[in-house]
């Protein structure tokens, strides 16, 4: 190795050792996760930081026999174990269960960079480091026991896979970078015939977000995308963000897509609220200005509506680290309609309408929180409940499932997707563990 080689990986190590000190003993959170949740979050001011505050629950899947905690009134089960990192779930209209099996793409770009490394690093403790299946799997509880009795490979050589929607006879799924629709009848098994490419989505070598998620519109005519940023806080130029951080809107028949709202850092989950008729979604907000900041939110998406990002923040906190600003912009950011506590990593949303869970949760919205690697002390790895009034979001969420966390700090697994099976209990895909779970109600 030449002198200049050995100097760069000394400097690189020199970097990485200082960066591993630094967050080893970062600032920590002074509000409870508590207070960064409901319809009215306490947002203390920004407590910036050279590197982000970097607190791993080391992934270490399930002991023999344990399972997460349901709240009162209900029980849980492993549906399906073994999976490979089930993200997201999907319930077809016979009661088969779709599970993407699936991880972020292969970096294409072999370079050593010190941001890659570390990212790489705090993804692999977190169990988030495994290759991807790129698989759609079939789950079928054939003498409904809560059980899922047959499992098969429904669809393969997918890229990334993430959402999924049944539209009449076609199945559409989100690839990383493309909406793929394939067709479908019911009972089918597996699908082995090429699936037709709908729609491109941005991916590239950054793809600093990689899930796409999709839902149907309530008249099936068209199709909502969430399409995350390609960074954290626009670090890379505002030309890498092109149509990301948004939720695009496809028009079946046409082909043809807009953006629906915009400013939106990470949304995942999409779900309808059925008596209002209005999008929710589940949105990742920023990281590196303090464990406090900024809560991840439920909100409903206006058509036309701008979020803040990159500019502000819930709202109109303005992000001094975005140079140049957009003033502009950040007068008419709209503030989300309920936090969900900061760096939760809520992921997963399924309207709670046909639940046979208690009466207590019959109108309302299941989150999934993936749980969060840069927060101290931990917040997240856990599924809740949020009530819904009139449309909004209302009261305090109540924890539905727990128990992903070990005493000391480690994660026995993650929840992320939820749905509902056709009985009404929730299903949770949990990609450390490599299980779903099945919530339901406890029978006297």
């Amino acid at each position: 190795m030449n002198n200049k080689k050995v100097k760069s990986v000394s400097s690189n190590l020199f970097i990485i050792a200082a960066f591993l000190t630094v967050t080893a003993c970062g600032e920590v959170a002074r509000l409870p996760i508590s207070a960064g949740m409901g319809p009215n979050p306490s947002l203390p001011a920004p407590n910036q930081t050279i590197f982000p505050t970097v607190n791993i629950a080391p992934a270490i899947g399930w002991p023999s026999g344990a399972t997460p905690v349901a709240t009162n009134g209900t029980k849980v089960n492993a549906f399906a174990t073994g999976l490979d990192h089930p993200r997201w779930l999907y319930v077809l209209p016979n009661g088969d269960v779709l599970v993407a099996e699936t991880n972020g793409p292969k970096k294409s770009d072999s370079e050593f960079s010190i941001k890659g490394w570390i990212t790489g690093l705090v993804m692999s403790r977190a169990g988030a480091g495994v290759a991807s299946a790129n698989r759609i799997t079939l789950l079928r509880d054939l003498n409904h026991d809560g059980i899922a009795d047959m499992r098969l490979p429904f669809i393969e050589g997918l890229n990334s896979p993430f959402g999924m929607a049944l539209v009449g006879s076609h199945l559409y799924i989100a690839n990383t970078d493309s909406v793929m629709r394939f067709s479908y009848k019911s009972g089918d098994k597996s699908i082995t015939l090429p699936g037709v490419k709908v729609l491109d989505l941005p991916a590239g070598a950054i793809n600093y977000h990689w899930t796409k998620n999709l839902i149907a519109s309530t008249d099936a005519t068209k199709l909502y995308i969430t399409v995350g940023s390609n960074s954290n806080v626009a670090e890379v130029g505002m030309a890498a963000e092109f149509e990301r951080a948004a939720i695009w809107e496809l028009d079946l028949k046409s082909g043809s897509h807009r953006i629906y709202a915009s400013g939106l850092r990470n949304p995942n989950g999409l779900a309808w609220d059925k008596p209002s008729g209005k999008l929710f979604t589940v949105v990742n907000e920023r990281d590196a200005i303090g464990s406090d900041l900024v809560p991840d939110y439920l909100t409903s998406v206006q058509y036309g509506g701008f979020y803040g990002w990159p500019y502000s923040y819930y709202g109109q906190h303005v992000d001094q680290r975005v140079q140049p600003q957009a003033p502009e912009l950040v007068a008419k950011s709209i503030a989300p309609d309920y936090a969900l506590g900061s760096h939760t990593g809520s992921l997963g949303l399924v309207s709670s309408d046909g639940t046979s869970l208690p009466t207590q949760f019959s109108h309302g919205m299941f989150i999934g929180q993936h749980g969060s690697w840069n927060r101290k002390p931990h917040s997240g790895y856990k599924v809740i409940f949020v009530a819904m009034d009139n449309g909004k979001p209302a009261g305090l969420p109540v924890d539905i499932l727990t128990g992903f966390l070990s005493k000391s700090g480690q994660a026995y697994g993650r929840p992320v997707g939820v749905a509902l099976d056709k009985n009404g209990a929730l299903l949770v895909a949990d990609d450390v563990g490599n299980t779903v779970w099945r919530v339901s109600k406890l029978q006297n």
